[in-house]
């Protein structure tokens, strides 16, 4: 049985989910998912056959919380600064020293001839991100401003 990639919370206002991950790589990866699935229809997009192409992303975070709001506001900024369809992320490194986690990896986009947008993310809300360590793994919980 595949394990929980990520799920969606109910909110009063904007949308919460929580992402898990066996690895913190994997948490970013799957955050990442589960927000690209709230702001576009990713199964239509990884499945056209439009070209795909990367965005690089590189962040800097003194924590684990931090890192992973970083990365999903980069996201969130360079997908709406270049007006792209993304469908995907891929950490390629994370970096652990005394000054903290540096985080490098590629958002997957197409472009589509046709609209693939599902709701206009503003930013996620970096007061009730967690990031937490478990038994199996690690999980999140990001809160989403639509």
């Amino acid at each position: 049985m595949e394990r929980a990639k990520f799920r969606y919370l109910p909110h009063t206002a904007d949308i919460a989910f929580v992402a898990y991950g066996r690895s913190f790589k994997e948490l970013l990866e799957n955050s990442a998912r589960a927000m690209l699935g709230l702001m576009f229809d990713t199964r239509k997009i990884g499945r056209s056959g439009s070209r795909t192409m990367t965005i690089r992303v590189t962040e800097s975070a003194s924590s684990m919380d931090d890192a992973l709001w970083f990365v999903l506001q980069r996201i969130v900024s360079k997908v709406d600064e270049k007006g792209v369809d993304a469908f995907g992320f891929k950490v390629n490194s994370i970096a652990k020293s005394r000054q903290g986690i540096k985080v490098r990896g590629c958002v997957f986009y197409k472009r589509m001839r046709e609209y693939s947008a599902l709701l206009d993310v503003k930013g996620v809300t970096p007061h009730e991100l967690r990031v937490s360590k478990t038994a199996g793994g690690y999980t999140a919980k990001v809160l989403v401003d639509v």
